[in-house]
């Protein structure tokens, strides 16, 4: 799962990056710094796995993990291939979900490629490049949908019907996502590959001075994210890149300092693998604890198919223990004595934290 980190130039994106991946995309203080996409993974912060590395005194432990884009800041008229828009718009095309970097905080020294701090007008600008992108591709396949519907292709007036309702919500300005669609509907839907279908996340970026506070500048991103049913994360770029270069002990000391439980970019990674509808079942041991990472709604074979294909081929059960069950309990045979493992079959569906053995045929 890829998620594109993307915004305006100069509002700390690729700070923002280095910031979560650790992979020291370079940054300057002028547009179009980053032309081609960076991209990282990054672990999926998950306490629960430190805890069962201790509990069962692992040789490793490996967390979910997603990945991330850095995708170059577009400007106004990026739809026309402004800016090299059209490269970065298919470098947005290729990504799950977005995270919107805007830019919230005042600073002189730091260009704004519009003159002013403006996160309303910001997001505005980036909406609407995507908006008019997606109407170009809505009205290309409106036209080659029609010509079936004129042959009697009954599946293609359906989609027909579905075009038609996003292109309202595009002409309204507002993203496909937001399209009066239902769930079947949308799941066809997805199979057009629109820009604003595509689920966002606002990174509201801070300075130092207003971390830990809501700015009026945050305050209308929330405004405008409210509206799209969209979350917002606040964070200060500046910060969580040097978080970043810590130790865990010396981020621990470093975050007590500034008065903050959890660093931004922790949740913002996290909140990020709930957008994609994404959690982790875990297996245990000593050899190693592991997190794997599936999509809510999985049934047992299918998660097991995650660790092999084998397993998903020749699943006869699962044993399943609650987590924290199992860490109160004091390790596996424990619970299994007082009845906390379950059998599940084939219809189980995978609850996000359950401690997974699976039982399967070769």
């Amino acid at each position: 799962m890829k998620l594109g980190v993307v915004g305006l130039p100069n509002v700390g994106k690729s700070t923002l990056f280095n910031a979560i991946t650790k992979a020291g995309a370079m940054s300057a203080n002028y547009p179009f710094c980053t032309i081609e996409p960076n991209v990282g993974i990054v672990a999926v912060p998950d306490d629960r796995l430190d805890k069962l590395e201790k509990l069962y005194n692992s040789k490793k432990k490996v967390p979910a993990t997603i990945e991330f884009v850095d995708i170059a800041g577009l400007v106004k008229g990026a739809s026309l291939g402004e800016g090299l828009g059209n490269k970065f718009l298919s470098h947005i095309r290729e990504v799950d979900a977005i995270v919107h970097c805007v830019r919230c905080f005042d600073d002189a020294n730091v260009i704004h490629v519009e003159g002013r701090v403006d996160p309303k007008s910001d997001i505005e600008i980036i909406n609407l490049e995507l908006i008019l992108a997606d109407i170009e591709s809505v009205d290309k396949r409106i036209e080659r949908v029609a010509k079936s519907v004129k042959a009697g292709d009954k599946e293609a007036k359906a989609e027909l019907d579905i075009l038609n309702k996003i292109k309202v919500t595009l002409g309204q300005n507002l993203p496909a996502r937001l399209a009066p669609l239902n769930d079947e509907e949308k799941k066809i839907a997805k199979g057009f590959f629109l820009l604003t279908t595509k689920p966002v996340i606002y990174a509201a970026n801070v300075s130092e001075d207003d971390l830990g506070q809501e700015n009026e500048y945050v305050k209308q991103v929330k405004e405008i994210a409210q509206k799209e049913n969209s979350e917002v994360i606040t964070i200060c770029a500046k910060i969580e890149e040097e978080l970043s270069a810590l130790s865990p002990e010396e981020k621990d000391e470093m975050l007590h300092e500034l008065g903050i439980q959890k660093s931004g970019l922790d949740q913002l990674i996290t909140a990020c693998y709930k957008l994609l509808n994404l959690m982790s079942f875990l297996t245990a041991g000593e050899d190693e604890v592991r997190a794997w990472t599936i999509n809510i709604g999985t049934k047992a074979p299918q998660a097991a198919g995650k660790i092999h294909t084998d397993f998903e081929k020749g699943f006869i059960k699962a044993e399943v223990v609650n987590y924290n069950d199992l860490l109160e309990l004091g390790g596996w045979n424990n619970a299994k004595e007082k009845g906390k493992v379950r059998l599940e079959g084939k219809d189980y569906v995978v609850q996000d934290g359950d401690v997974m053995l699976f039982k399967f045929n070769v």
